[in-house]
């Protein structure tokens, strides 16, 4: 089933163990191939992700898009920035 990007935004996401990461800010589109690559997330879960990190979700690691949108994989340490 094809989604339309307007119904991915905003979508929360979680972990395949069920944990709350965040919600979709926006969808990363890899113009050259013509097809969404990712899922930007701002304000990422203080559990799984340092405060004020942004991440980048990989569309291979989503299992499934619905209500919500549910990983099939995920770090399991926390995700810090990254070196300067």
């Amino acid at each position: 089933m094809l989604e339309n990007i307007n119904n991915i935004k905003g979508l929360g996401i979680y972990t395949p163990s069920g944990i709350f990461v965040g919600a979709a800010d926006e969808v990363v589109i890899d113009i050259s191939k013509m097809r969404v690559s990712g899922l930007f997330v701002t304000d990422a879960n203080p559990v799984l992700v340092d405060e004020g990190v942004s991440i980048s979700i990989p569309m291979r690691w989503v299992q499934s898009i619905g209500d919500i949108i549910i990983l099939n994989r995920f770090p399991r340490e926390r995700i810090g920035p990254g070196p300067v």
